[in-house]
């Protein structure tokens, strides 16, 4: 597995965003060599599969700043928005419902900023 790898996927699911300054570069440079250049490659999970399983842990421990990324990611990859709002409603059961109301504002913000976005294209 490769940087460029990392790079290419990390291209793919946060397509349309500028990068993050706010994380510090040797941190970066782990989360695209290894998270996304090995980990996130390994062929016995689907790429889809693996966002979404990364968007249920975010929505159980309710890191809404990274679920607006992931849901992003998450249609960029073409998961439906219907996945999403079951897995959320999943996770409601077993995580609670704030956590779970939360992550269905975050969704249709998302949903609403990359429709205006597509609008605009």
């Amino acid at each position: 597995m490769t940087r460029e790898q990392g790079r290419e996927l990390a291209g793919v699911l946060f397509k349309g965003l500028p990068p993050s300054r706010a994380v510090q570069p040797d941190l970066m440079l782990q989360t695209i060599d290894h998270l996304f250049g090995e980990i996130w490659q390994d062929a016995r999970l689907t790429v889809q599969q693996r966002s979404l399983i990364t968007c249920t842990v975010l929505v159980a421990t309710g890191r809404e700043a990274e679920q607006y990324l992931h849901f992003r990611g998450a249609r960029n990859l073409g998961i439906e928005r219907s996945t999403l709002e079951a897995m959320i409603t999943h996770v409601a059961h077993y995580a609670g419902w704030p956590v779970a109301v939360s992550a269905s504002r975050v969704l249709g913000e998302v949903w609403e900023m990359m429709d205006e976005q597509e609008k605009t294209a």
